[in-house]
């Protein structure tokens, strides 16, 4: 009661200065995020002390027990989730090699196996390679051509297109399929060129998705610099052959939890808007863009409402959802339990795109509910949000959409995201402090709004 008595205190006072009650609400969130934020403090601890937290890994172990411990401290109630989740290992170091190159002799290059891989085992997998740009190039070249070959996928992202994630969804087709569709030809084995926009000399990892009742291969990625020089010595010479060793394996599923954490609404209990990121991180990194980022961001809209002694009239819950990365087992058991449940969902948000500069929100939902977002824009514009044209949610997030409800996805600015993504370079020294809390802000002030005014 103290604290809301605070909070309306606080907003006659901003009133009195000429602002409307919302541009008031909207302005403490965001100073209070900035001078008193908590979500670059958790990202520090999550990804320095938890560390890497792929599914299965006793790193994912221990970001359930962090989130579950940090939410009981602002969370009215906070509870575990059970989901069995893929449980993918890595191994040794892997080894890539171009070989016979009579320039240059054996080239060491940097690679890493995909995630959900098959391994090579020590005896490794070498071959003649051939180089193709998409799936339609593999059909002409055919069987007759492609039997025995190790295939070198190397179409770039289009560094052409502004958007950076629009240039991902434009070659990551390569990666997720690319290993079944070259086995379909008789192939050995698989080289992607590496997800990133810029000459890079680290590799970026990524899951892939076996076809049923083809043939797995072992399939690596290669860094864009070593992507580059392959081609290169493709056209110079005939007949390059190539040498990769893998180790990792795919061990039986394991047990983990979505974390849930709310705040219980006043007037409409059974009413729930969803923010979340996905605890589940790349092997590689500190997984601190993705997604400890959307994670934090997430609990700190919970907190932030505590700490304001705003009391929301709707439930406002906080979820940590497990295997994005590799399975999307999380966000499937999510929407399950939900259904199972009857939970009424009016709404649920995602910020999954990195700790940057918050820009929008994208959304799937209805032209009315649409237009009355995008009406609250002008609230946002002060603070650098202007763009809420764009379609989509999380891919957490997503199998809630087909229980009709509406989907959205905090947008921050795109450029350097794919830097990071799934790299060894993810880590908690490329996050601003300040893209962060304003992130949070972000969130905060459209789950404040969602709230007082509903989406009917």
């Amino acid at each position: 009661m103290k604290r809301n008595l605070l909070f309306i205190l606080a907003l006659i006072t901003v009133m009195a200065q000429g602002q409307t009650p919302d541009e008031s609400a909207i302005k403490q969130i965001f100073d209070k995020a900035l001078v008193d934020g908590k979500s670059y403090t958790w990202l520090h601890y999550l990804t320095t002390e938890v560390g890497a937290r792929l599914s299965g890994s006793p790193g994912a172990a221990a970001g359930v027990e962090w989130s579950r411990h940090e939410l009981e401290n602002v969370a009215d109630s906070v509870w575990l989730q059970p989901v069995m989740v893929p449980h993918w290992i890595r191994g040794q170091k892997e080894i890539g090699r171009i070989m016979n190159t009579k320039k240059y002799g054996p080239i060491e290059v940097n690679v890493c196996a995909l995630g959900s891989s098959v391994g090579t085992g020590p005896a490794g997998v070498s071959g003649t390679v051939v180089e193709v740009k998409s799936f339609d190039e593999l059909k002409q070249l055919g069987e007759r051509y492609l039997k025995g070959k190790i295939i070198f996928f190397n179409r770039p992202m289009d560094v052409k297109s502004v958007d950076a994630f629009a240039a991902y969804g434009g070659a990551v087709e390569q990666r997720g399929y690319g290993p079944s569709e070259a086995a379909k030809y008789g192939a050995i084995g698989v080289i992607v060129r590496s997800m990133g926009l810029n000459p890079e000399d680290y590799p970026h990892t990524g899951g892939l998705r076996y076809a049923p009742n083809i043939p797995k291969l072992p399939a690596i990625a290669i860094s864009t610099n070593h992507a580059d020089r392959l081609s290169k010595l493709l056209k110079e010479e005939k007949d390059v052959q190539f040498y990769f060793e893998t180790h990792c394996e795919t061990l039986p599923d394991a047990p983990s939890f979505n974390v849930i954490g709310e705040i219980k609404g006043s007037e409409y209990p059974d009413e729930i808007i969803v923010v979340g990121g996905h605890l589940d991180s790349w092997d590689l990194a500190q997984g601190a863009h993705d997604d400890g980022a959307g994670c934090v961001q997430a609990m700190e809209v919970i907190r932030l409402f505590k700490i304001l002694g705003i009391k929301p009239k709707r439930t406002i819950r906080a979820v940590m959802f497990m295997n994005e990365e590799n399975g999307l087992r999380g966000g499937i058991e999510y929407a399950k339990q939900a259904a199972l449940k009857k939970e009424k969902h009016i709404a649920a948000i995602e910020s999954d795109r990195g700790g940057f500069t918050p820009r929008g929100f994208t959304m799937t939902a209805t032209d009315p509910i649409k237009t009355k977002i995008r009406s609250w824009k002008p609230l946002f514009e002060p603070y650098g949000l202007t763009d809420f044209s764009q379609e989509g949610g999380g891919a957490d997030i997503s199998p809630l959409e087909p229980m009709g409800v509406p989907v959205l996805e905090f947008l921050p600015d795109s450029q350097r995201y794919f830097d990071y993504h799934h790299t060894q370079e993810d880590t908690i020294d490329k996050v601003s402090r300040r893209e962060l809390e304003l992130g949070a802000a972000s969130m905060t002030a459209l789950v404040y709004l969602m709230d007082k005014y509903g989406l009917n």
